[in-house]
């Protein structure tokens, strides 16, 4: 008994040390799961370098080119966005393997862009088809606007404007009430699928834009061109006709219609975001103008394209010149509604001549 009751100081070492160990020994292991871990971790790095990474660029090149056309020299860049459409009504014969841009000219109407798209239809190697989407049946749907897309877009949709077999970029005219704003979404995924451009057009002086709606308007109704409506002429004894009829605008909703435009065409930008896309604003192609050189916008718009830069023309004349004062009737009144609101610098804007 004596003997159990003793305790030597070896023993009472012993009996501490014991008491310790599980908790270095739970500390070696952990150190140990954590360098098992990161060695793990390093050679699983290494293994993923070895194979080859993931490029959706290639992928969308796979669509985008025949199997025929899979040396055609194009940058990695731009794949997602050039083409070798096959077209079913004619053959592309030795241009079959010329690379095609999609695209379209974004705008509203009365903002220019009849005129810009006959500046860019002079380029040799382009084919706009004007406002397809003008007659409501081709928009009734989305799956109907995808039917007209797939058409233009492989080269089967016919117009004067069509350039066909050596076509270097193909695409027509869309206003934001003809069914874009409105199926959006699915539009823009179509868009984001097939590696569309957009061309936005607007103008910067909506007020000079309400002057030429309502203007375009009347003359639906009277004709004064012996009869005949053109929303665009071509010859100045015709545009100064048309320029003599000065609208009364109505300055109870002035404002709100200003404010309505200008919200359009925030939420268009808004909404196409996420396309390929370049923002022109009519005034500014006018600007610095010459008959030898195109102005910078026309040059921006044409690399955009991945075109080959040509001096671009176009038949038609300006309707609507000179000040504002000289085109609206009630002038007054529309200057007074406008004092004090965000619009009344469209009144006093230095763009007498466009």
């Amino acid at each position: 008994m004596d003997v159990l009751r003793w305790k030597t100081q070896d023993s009472i070492l012993l009996t501490k040390a014991s008491k310790r160990s599980p908790l270095i020994l739970r500390m070696v292991i952990l150190i140990l799961s954590i360098i098992s871990a990161l060695f793990i971790f390093s050679i699983c790095i290494n293994q993923t370098h070895k194979f080859p990474q993931f490029n959706p660029l290639r992928i969308q090149t796979m669509d985008h080119r025949t199997q025929l056309c899979r040396d055609a020299p194009v940058q990695d860049l731009d794949l997602p966005y050039l083409h070798f459409p096959q077209p079913q009504t004619f053959s592309r014969q030795e241009c079959g393997c010329n690379p095609v841009l999609y695209f379209a000219i974004v705008s509203m109407q009365r903002s220019g862009s009849g005129w810009f798209e006959t500046l860019l239809n002079s380029h040799m190697n382009l084919s706009s088809n004007g406002e397809i989407f003008g007659p409501r049946e081709r928009r009734n749907s989305s799956s109907v606007i995808y039917q007209t897309l797939d058409k233009v877009y492989n080269l089967d949709w016919w117009s004067s404007a069509s350039k066909n077999d050596c076509s270097a970029a193909v695409g027509f005219k869309w206003m934001l009430n003809q069914g874009l704003m409105e199926y959006h979404e699915e539009i823009r995924d179509y868009l984001n699928r097939r590696g569309v451009s957009l061309i936005f057009l607007f103008r910067r002086n909506l007020l000079r834009r309400m002057v030429s709606l309502v203007a375009n308007s009347y003359d639906k109704d009277v004709k004064l061109l012996n009869g005949t409506h053109k929303s665009h002429v071509h010859s100045p004894q015709e545009a100064k006709v048309l320029a003599r009829y000065k609208p009364t605008l109505n300055v109870t909703v002035l404002v709100s219609n200003l404010k309505s435009a200008e919200q359009m065409v925030t939420k268009a930008l808004e909404r196409f975001k996420s396309t390929r896309h370049i923002l022109l604003y009519y005034e500014d192609i006018l600007t610095n103008r010459t008959y030898f050189l195109p102005p910078q916008k026309l040059v921006d718009v044409q690399e955009f394209l991945k075109l080959p830069t040509r001096n671009l023309t176009s038949l038609q004349v300006k309707i609507h010149s000179g000040p504002l004062s000289q085109q609206i009737n009630n002038f007054d009144d529309v200057r007074k509604a406008l004092e004090g609101t965000p619009y009344q610098h469209f009144i006093h804007s230095r763009d007498s001549k466009l």
